[in-house]
Formats: structure tokens, sequence, C-alpha cells
């Protein structure tokens, strides 16, 4: 039996969950358990890695179709007992699987580990990066520069493959279908194989000549800096989406570019959706008798005003200091929770005047 888990529960979906269901969860899982934000733990770092292999696997109509039908065995896994071929009659069988045949240890190996034939993609891989904020950055916005590692359009061919000067030519050898199948014999019976085009590597297309900087794949591997707005009021574990700044293909269009936002902690704030939280602490006479006390918030120093006989624990909200809200143009408050501080280290003077103040009955300053 495989002890791989069920990679629908992995990315806590369900089986017939659509392709944009099966995304939103596995970008959730991945933010959760990434390496960045788990620094060394070692069971987010192997929950991360199932994470991606159930979403490598669930994103694929192709490769979903085989785990819906045969579970891992179907798609390179170590699957559970039993033929998963039960069921045919074994004439004219139609498998994609990308490697050849040899012995029969190499049919079996293709059967519960092979790869399946490429098929072209019509858009680029997307591709993630993070960037790390301050907490005054988050609240305001800013602008960042992120560098990407990914394929970019070749310039020299725009992307077509084929040195300038030269053109495509339907390929000879698939006659333009990008893919070559062959029937080979098995116990299972005649077995149509379906490999990528060993000329073309699945494109259809090959060049007179291919261009001398890209080999004819149409794009090239470079570094890209990228300028990024950050929006005011973005938050920890929020992404931006930038489309078409992923990774480019040959005659496809580039897939999307995924900002991941970090937030560094702040020293006095924390955040609470659009509310910002502190702590102001005032010795017990300024709570007994009222004061004026300076609070620091995000858009600078403010006075507040302290009423006689506030308690430990009080929140006072200072409106319009908070963080925007997810609509609109208004921030949210500012909640500033007064702690009252005990006095140590006192006098005989001071102990004796409030063994009188106790004395007298009162259980409260007013």
């Amino acid at each position: 039996m495989s002890d791989k888990r069920d990679y629908y529960d992995v990315l806590g979906v369900k089986k017939d969950a659509s392709a944009d269901e099966i995304k939103k969860s596995f970008r959730k899982l991945a933010m959760k358990y990434h390496p960045d934000r788990n620094p060394g733990d070692k069971e987010a770092e192997a929950k991360f890695k199932e994470v991606n292999e159930a979403y490598e696997v669930l994103k694929d109509s192709d490769k979903r179709r085989r785990y819906d039908q045969f579970g891992h065995a179907g798609v390179g896994g170590s699957g559970g007992g039993g033929n998963p071929f039960s069921g045919f009659d074994g004439q004219n069988i139609h498998f994609d699987f990308g490697g050849g045949f040899g012995d029969m240890g190499d049919i079996f190996s293709q059967f519960f580990g092979g790869r399946s034939a490429t098929r072209r993609r019509s858009q680029g891989r997307d591709v993630e990066t993070s960037v790390t904020l301050t907490f005054e950055e988050s609240i305001f916005g800013t602008e960042k520069t992120v560098a990407v590692n990914s394929d970019v359009t070749c310039d020299r061919c725009g992307g077509d493959g084929a040195e300038p000067g030269y053109q495509q030519k339907t390929c000879p050898t698939c006659n333009g279908s990008g893919q070559e199948v062959r029937t080979v014999n098995s116990l299972f019976g005649p077995i149509q194989q379906a490999t990528t085009c060993h000329t073309c590597g699945g494109d259809g297309k090959i060049a007179d000549k291919k261009c001398d900087k890209c080999g004819g794949r149409g794009v090239v591997r470079e570094r890209q800096e990228i300028k990024l707005k950050i929006p005011a009021g973005v938050d920890e574990g929020s992404a931006i989406r930038l489309s078409g700044r992923g990774e480019a293909i040959k005659d496809g269009r580039p897939g999307d570019l995924y900002v991941m936002i970090h937030v560094r902690p702040h020293k006095k704030f924390t955040r609470d959706g659009d509310l910002i939280l502190s702590e102001e602490h005032v010795s017990m006479i300024d709570a007994a008798l009222g004061c004026e006390l300076d609070v620091e918030t995000v858009d600078g120093p403010l006075t507040m005003r302290v009423p006689a006989g506030t308690q430990s624990g009080t929140d006072f909200r200072l409106s319009g200091h908070g963080a925007p809200r997810t609509r609109g143009e208004t921030r949210g408050p500012h909640i500033v929770t007064i702690k009252v501080d005990t006095p140590t280290g006192l006098t005989r003077k001071q102990k004796d005047l409030l063994e009188q103040f106790k004395q007298s009955g009162r259980k409260r300053f007013v």
C-alpha cells in the first residue's frame, strides 16, 4: 500500500472541485507552509512539498484523470495493490506515456512510474516571489523592485525560434501534430504509445535554422527587475498578481507573477484587519486624577485625554488612524489600551498616605 496521502485531502478539496477551487486552496496552503515563513520547521517544509506534489497532479487535467482512475500509480507514485488495468479486454488500449518500452521491467516502469507525453502548453508557468515591507509601508503603500529569474521572449528571434532571415516549416516527422505514435505488443495486447516528437519537441514546426541565441526555444532565461506598486493596506500573507509577468512560452502567452507580501513586526503596533492596536502605560496617580498623554500612531504623535478614574485595560478609540479598509478610502481606528502601573519602591511617607486613603473607606480614585 502507498504511504502517500490522497491528493484531494492534502489540498482540502472535494473530488469534484473545480480548477479554480484547487488553485485557490493550493495558494493558501503554499503561503501557510512556505519555508520563508517557517524557517527551520521540517514539518512545515514536508507539508509544503506535499502540497506542491498534490497540486502538480491535480492542476493538470490529464494527470488528474489518471489519478482519479488509478490513484498514485497512474501519476508516477507508489500506488496501492490491485491491477489498475482490470476491466479492459486487452485490445487496442491507448495509454499516453512519454518514454519508450524495452523489456518487461520497462513496461511496468512505464505503467507505474512513467511520465505522460508532453502536450504543448498555451500559457507559460506562473512565477512566485516575495517582498518584505515595514509596518508603515503596509499601511500607506510603497513602491518596490523585485528580481525574478524566468524565461522571457527571445529578443533575437521574437519568440519564433528561427534565426532571423529563416522560416519555420511543418515538422516532417510528426506532420505538425507534435506527437509520435507507435504500437507495441505487451501482455495486455497491442498498446499505442504517444510520445513527444523527438524532432520538433512537440511544436509541430521546425526552423530551417534555429535561433543562435535561444537554440530554437523562443525564450531565454534572464533576470528581470520589476517595479511594483504596493497598494495601501496590504497585510501579511496577501498576494499581488501581475498578469503576463511570469514565464514566457513559445507560441503562447506568458504566465503570471505572484508577489507574496510579508510584513515585519512593529515594536509597538499590531494589526487586526483595519484596526491598529497599541498599549500606553500611565501611573496610578495619573489614572486616578486624569492626564493628557502623548500617543504614538502611524501618523505621528497625538495628544489623548485620559479621564480621571480610568481603569487598567480601558480601550480608547482614535478614529481614522488605523489601517485602510478593503474598499473605499477610509481607514479604521487605532485602539489604545491603557495599562495602569502599580507603584513600587514606595517611601514611608507615600505608604502612610496610601494607608490613610485605604482607611478612608473609598475604594476607587475619582
